[in-house]
């Protein structure tokens, strides 16, 4: 009996409410409309999948770059041709620091950057650095949309990312793709640049535009599509990690180029270490040769960091301040050697 009791005490009153609701909308058709519409919307229009939220966060940072080279030339007399290179860039900060692409104001003698609300802005040329194909703009402005940064976003192969650049002088323009590889190595002279490859497409004009995430995240800055085979190729290209740009702009500004460090060693082609990286060659007169590194010395240790890849070794190196001394430690046949070696800059930039 008392199961009855409980049962007829919580139906009553939730009988009552259903009356209610139904005397209302019958009542009142605005409630009735707007509950269908509440009804349908929530069963048949499921959200469409966008990053249009991500895209209006970053793409008031990216801005068109128009860099002139003024030329004379006999033909026109004393008249002057201004041909213009085409190209994208980022703002980074509030004081007015862009990051683009070398190649797009390289040997420019007018810089101009133009924001997405129609401001046009001359650009001074701060440093630049043929080592990552970066270089560093600045701009006199206040207010500057800054694109959201984040210092330990960490990319991998599968990440949906958006670039955002100034295709042939179209406009502003999106596209999309994912992240097919990070650490890509051997696409430009310099074989151990560490790259982002992905697919989202990078054609003329997106050079130095902004590589972001569906949070709206600089992830990199677009650089180039990949080339040299005759095959025709599609979903290539390459970006510049955020953490790599970010660090070269600081130095750029700091000291207008980057310093940095050379040990004068190639890589050999037979790589069987289990740890580290085994020497190819010694350059002549290079910091490695008067320490006494050698051929086919299995370096696995620099300081007290145990060495992953040749890319990892030089990274440290590059970092290291000129005038600075490494411990290399090292396997040579069946000896385990250990080398004080004296970084020198590095002049090739």
């Amino acid at each position: 009996m008392k199961i009855i009791e409980t049962l007829k005490y919580i139906i009553r009153p939730a009988s009552y409410g259903v009356m209610i609701a139904v005397v209302l909308l019958l009542l009142i058709p605005e409630w009735r409309t707007n509950t269908l519409q509440v009804l349908e919307s929530t069963t048949t229009s499921p959200y469409a999948l966008s990053y249009a939220k991500a895209v209006s966060i970053a793409s008031p940072s990216v801005v068109n770059i128009y860099s002139e080279k003024i030329q004379s030339n006999q033909l026109y007399g004393t008249k002057e041709r201004r041909p213009t290179r085409l190209g994208s860039g980022v703002i980074m900060d509030s004081a007015g620091y862009l990051l683009t692409n070398y190649h797009v104001v390289q040997n420019a003698d007018l810089i101009t950057v133009l924001l997405q609300n129609g401001l046009e802005l001359p650009a001074e040329l701060i440093g630049f650095d043929t080592y990552t194909d970066l270089a560093v703009l600045k701009v006199e402005a206040i207010n500057l949309p800054i694109i959201p940064q984040r210092a330990n976003l960490q990319s991998l192969a599968g990440d949906v990312v958006l670039a955002i650049g100034n295709p042939f002088n179209l406009g502003q323009t999106v596209t999309q793709g994912v992240i097919s590889a990070t650490g890509r190595t051997g696409v430009n002279m310099f074989n151990y640049l560490e790259l982002l490859q992905m697919d989202a497409a990078i054609n003329e004009g997106n050079s130095g535009g902004a590589l972001i995430n569906t949070n709206g995240e600089l992830v990199g800055i677009n650089s180039r599509k990949f080339t040299g085979t005759n095959e025709s190729i599609q979903g290539i290209f390459f970006a510049i990690p955020y953490s790599l740009a970010n660090k070269v702009m600081r130095k750029i500004i700091a000291n207008g180029r980057v310093i940095r460090g050379y040990l004068g060693v190639s890589i050999s082609s037979i790589q069987n270490a289990r740890n580290g990286f085994i020497i190819g060659s010694v350059y002549e007169n290079s910091p490695a040769k008067k320490a006494g590194l050698q051929a086919n010395d299995n370096v696995y240790q620099i300081n007290d960091i145990a060495i992953t890849s040749f890319p990892h070794a030089l990274d440290i190196v590059t970092d290291t301040a000129p005038g600075t001394t490494l411990s290399f430690k090292l396997i040579r046949g069946k000896q385990k050697l250990e080398f004080p070696v004296t970084i020198v800059e590095n002049r090739t930039n």
